[in-house]
């Protein structure tokens, strides 16, 4: 919806200073795919139908205060959660850190797509997750997970659901999903030399977005590498 069409609804809606039922639905439908542009042109025009009517004398003040409440209320129960990143570097402890905070965390699912996992820290909050009746998946790189040092094969002897690419190529990647909410990506290998040697980095973000990219490409592996 553009700005004249959200207009001509908003003015059409005040002008019995009532916002029935149908309306509120309505409002909750045209306010959901809103841009945070558009919630602003909406909030702010919502206030100036309400100004402009208190200018005058036949307009009941409490009546059309309610209609703005009500208006602001739906705007606001229907705006997307703010997007919550944090970026962490290494050398140094914070991206093992964040790694283990968002493991203790969860609450639901850990989906993890690691290249290798060798990291005892990283490896006993996974398992600790795991035990927790957590449901936790991982995905790693057939060479690797041969590695002396590697936790991998532990952490599927233990009971942790494991596939492996089992191609000629590296499975590369580095990124973990938290209750289908929030994704962890960056260079970051989950390793000590990682945490203590390397120049590495962390991203964790809340975007709906990229959190759906990365569950559908997380999805797709599971299924190629059963």
């Amino acid at each position: 919806m553009d700005q004249p069409s959200l207009a001509q609804w908003l003015h059409q809606s005040f002008a019995d200073l009532h916002l029935e039922n149908d309306e509120k639905i309505a409002l909750r439908n045209i306010a959901l795919p809103l841009s945070p542009e558009l919630r602003r042109f909406a909030r702010n025009r919502a206030f100036d139908l309400v100004q402009q009517a208190l200018a005058t004398a036949d307009t009941d003040a409490p009546t059309a205060l309610r209609w703005l409440e009500q208006v602001i209320r739906t705007l606001d129960a229907t705006a997307p959660e703010p997007v919550r990143s944090q970026a962490h570097f290494s050398p140094g402890n914070a991206c093992r850190n964040a790694i283990v905070d968002c493991l203790h965390q969860a609450q639901q699912s850990v989906d993890i797509c690691v290249f290798t996992l060798s990291d005892d820290r990283i490896s006993d909050a996974v398992l600790k997750t795991h035990r927790r009746g957590i449901r936790v998946r991982i995905i790693s790189d057939n060479d690797k997970c041969n590695d002396e040092g590697s936790d991998v094969d532990l952490l599927r002897r233990q009971g942790v659901p494991v596939r492996i690419d089992n191609t000629p190529y590296h499975m590369h990647h580095k990124f973990a999903l938290f209750d289908g909410e929030l994704l962890l990506n960056g260079s970051f290998n989950w390793t000590r030399s990682a945490s203590e040697l390397n120049e590495e980095n962390i991203l964790l973000t809340s975007d709906a977005g990229l959190v759906k990219a990365f569950a559908r490409q997380f999805g797709e592996m599971w299924e190629r590498f059963a």
